[in-house]
């Protein structure tokens, strides 16, 4: 199981539920963005799990300018400099196939870390073509929902791709991983491993409150996301017993 998580608070959840690894990020409202430097230096400090942080350096589509692919590259610096297990990237063409180019370089920008390729892939024109290519570059995983709104609703393409791939490259089915549907995800894909949040949302303890004023877009600014360690736990029993 490894665990998104969008805090170093998240992260030591994941741990104590029992998780492998944490995909670690930022903005999860977005779709994740690069944590800062002071979260991923502490994270290496209070965990003894992997740490996988996402290398994104804002929300939205996965085509990135000159300057932002040259922020992809120093954070990957800065995640190597910081002795990180791994990175978690994407990178796409106008046209919705894989980057090749620009993926190779930060795959071997990042050396000796590991590279998982994030659900950019469900974006792809061609999931196939793109597993491929994936297989080709070298990445150790792919996260994806099999190009669906949820991996439960695109569970038999990832069981297509799962089969495709032929232990050539790990497929984690993502998007939507929850106690109610994860054993029903272990029987039509027959995957091995999986990504899930586990999150629920955390009640702010201010007291006093201005609910005429808002610093942000979200619906309500007085609570926030947090995982949540008996979720993981129940993931993990669920899958445990239905391997």
């Amino acid at each position: 199981m490894e665990v998104c998580a969008n805090s170093l608070s998240s992260a030591l959840a994941a741990q104590e539920g029992g998780a492998v690894r944490v995909e670690f990020c930022d903005n999860l409202h977005e779709g994740g963005t690069t944590p800062s430097y002071a979260q991923l230096k502490l994270a290496k400090e209070l965990l003894h799990i992997l740490v996988y942080p996402i290398i994104r350096p804002r929300g939205g589509d996965f085509l990135y300018s000159d300057l932002e692919f040259r922020l992809m590259k120093e954070d990957i610096k800065m995640c190597k400099s910081l002795n990180c297990d791994g990175v978690v990237i994407g990178i796409l063409k106008t046209d919705g196939s894989i980057d090749k180019e620009r993926c190779a370089e930060l795959i071997e920008l990042a050396r000796p870390m590991k590279v998982t390729f994030h659900r950019a892939f469900d974006m792809c024109n061609d999931l196939e073509k793109a597993l491929e290519e994936l297989i080709e570059l070298g990445c150790e995983r792919v996260l994806t929902s099999g190009g669906a709104i949820s991996a439960i609703k695109g569970a038999e393409t990832l069981k297509g791709l799962i089969t495709q791939a032929a232990g050539r490259i790990s497929i984690m089915p993502g998007a939507g991983v929850k106690t109610e549907n994860i054993a029903e995800l272990i029987r039509i894909t027959g995957a091995k491993e999986f990504h899930a949040s586990a999150k629920h949302p955390v009640k702010s303890k201010m007291e006093f409150r201005k609910p005429e004023l808002s610093m942000g877009t979200a619906a309500d600014e007085f609570s926030f996301d947090l995982t949540d360690t008996a979720t993981v736990k129940k993931l993990i029993e669920l899958a445990n017993s239905n391997k």
